[in-house]
């Protein structure tokens, strides 16, 4: 099941909002009111979009990119700089001053350096799959919030044009009474 699928009624519900809107708006009966909670059920309702956005991502995802999404998570982490260079310190010292007889990765420690090179070998891969994962939940992020964004500007264009109606109503009105 694709993405858009999942989402495929989003771009309906612009009209929705904006017809909403203009009929509470019109029938001028606590319309500040009306007007308020249909803006809040559409802030309510892309908050539940974006919601359902990262459940999708998450829903079909293997064990093992969950796993790199973890490796990425600790990777990337000051705790784990810290703990791997307290590690390499730890080797040196073992290897330089405390196993002085025969030491099992004497001075230019070749043995740390194969391991070193593994795990960036097999870290780099790792973390660049979670990225790619996070880039396309962020990419669908993005596209979700310029609809909303477009949403946003047609109800604020169905908004202007109602005030402007409201204004050439209240000018016939003034015709009428005389005044200016």
């Amino acid at each position: 099941m694709t993405l858009k699928h999942s989402f495929k009624n989003l771009g309906k519900e612009q009209s929705v909002v904006a017809r909403d809107l203009q009929r509470v708006l019109r029938s001028r009966r606590d319309s500040r009111f009306d007007a308020l909670t249909i803006i809040k059920r559409e802030i309510h309702r892309v908050e539940k979009t974006l919601e359902r956005v990262d459940e999708f991502y998450q829903k079909d995802l293997r064990w093992l990119d969950r796993f790199s999404d973890r490796i990425a998570v600790i990777g990337g982490s000051w705790r784990f700089i810290c703990i791997f260079l307290l590690f390499l310190f730890g080797w040196m010292i073992v290897n330089s001053w405390l196993i002085v007889a025969n030491p099992p990765d004497p001075f230019p420690f070749i043995l740390l350096n194969l391991i070193l090179s593994t795990v960036a070998a097999l870290q780099a891969p790792v973390i660049l799959m979670s990225q790619n994962r996070a880039a396309k939940r962020d990419q669908t992020r993005a596209e979700l919030d310029l609809e909303k964004d477009l949403r946003d500007l047609h109800i604020d264009q169905q908004s202007h044009e109602i005030l402007l109606e409201l204004r050439q109503d209240i000018d016939g009105i003034k015709k009428k009474l005389g005044l200016k």
